[in-house]
């Protein structure tokens, strides 16, 4: 829960106010039910939420393996049967898991950089049957003709009006 929300129903428990939870609500932009929990928890003292306890996982002793596997683009399948081998009593779905999440962390956006050569590439993009609108409602109609030469940046745009 969000610290101005608390500080906010503290105020109230001081000076001895039951607020209009929805009221409440509305102001710091949640639901009622969000502000009525703040108010009782500044009115108990403790905090309604219980503390989740960090369990460990079956995979704790196997994660340096695993990252070292995933390195040398193992498969998550061989990855688990090669970790069965050394004692590890989880599922491979834990494992599949787990791998996916790493090599989600790891993908990154590859940049290539394409080197252009004067005069030997362009573009070329023709986009058909355009249609605006002018004031009086009358619509006119054309193509578009674009050429790009990637070295120079250069462009070439010609409009093509229909009859």
């Amino acid at each position: 829960m969000r610290h101005d929300i608390r500080e906010g129903a503290k105020q109230y428990v001081n000076n001895e106010i039951k607020p209009n939870y929805a009221a409440l609500g509305g102001q710091y932009g949640v639901d009622y039910r969000t502000a009525k929990r703040a108010y009782e928890e500044a009115l108990t003292g403790k905090n309604a939420m219980p503390v989740k306890r960090k369990r460990a996982s079956l995979l704790d002793n196997y994660r340096d393996i695993i990252c070292r596997k995933l390195d040398l683009n193992c498969s998550a399948h061989s990855i688990y049967k090669f970790i069965q081998k050394k004692g590890f009593q989880g599922k491979y779905t834990i494992v599949r898991e787990y791998c996916a999440t790493v090599r989600k962390e790891q993908t990154h956006k590859a940049t290539i950089r394409v080197e252009h050569t004067p005069g030997l590439s362009a573009q070329v993009d023709w986009k058909e049957e355009m249609t605006l609108y002018n004031k009086a409602g009358k619509p006119i109609r054309f193509n578009i003709f674009l050429y790009v030469l990637p070295f120079s940046k250069r462009k070439y745009i010609s409009l093509v009006f229909e009859p």
